[in-house]
């Protein structure tokens, strides 16, 4: 019997879940090596050092930023796409970091993000608002 459209999707998607689950492992495999190696340098210098005690350091949240991201995907969208307000800014550039748009802590604290980063370009002169018809502020790159 042929395959469906379906079914070759679903197998293809199962491939690369499998090359993930992969990847992750050995990933994994070599941070355990990795500490391996700093907790046998630790006990050369502190031979009778309890590791226990050293507590794992959480990892920053999925949708941190690196210094200066938004602000460049703020300008390369208002350039591309001309005046547009900061909500669609923000649903715009969660969707291209592939955030939960239905996450609405999520979309609040990028819409924070994004608002201080439109009045920071206001104040550097990079970027001027003006009242859209809706109320909301558009804002566009000055030119």
């Amino acid at each position: 019997m042929a395959d469906t459209h379906v079914v070759s999707a679903l197998k293809n998607k199962r491939g690369e879940l499998a090359g993930t689950i992969d990847a992750l492992q050995d990933q994994l495999r070599q941070a355990f090596i990795d500490m391996d190696h700093i907790d046998a340098s630790l006990r050369m210098f502190v031979p009778d050092i309890e590791l226990e005690e050293i507590k794992p350091k959480p990892l920053p949240p999925r949708h941190r930023a690196f210094k200066g991201q938004v602000t460049r995907a703020i300008l390369a969208m208002l350039r591309k796409e001309g005046p547009m307000d900061a909500r669609a800014i923000t649903l715009r550039l969660m969707a291209e970091r592939e955030l939960n748009l239905n996450d609405a802590g999520l979309q609040k604290a990028m819409h924070k993000r994004i608002g201080a980063a439109l009045r920071n370009l206001r104040e550097r002169t990079l970027v001027v608002s003006e009242a859209g018809k809706s109320g909301l502020l558009r804002w566009s790159v000055v030119v």
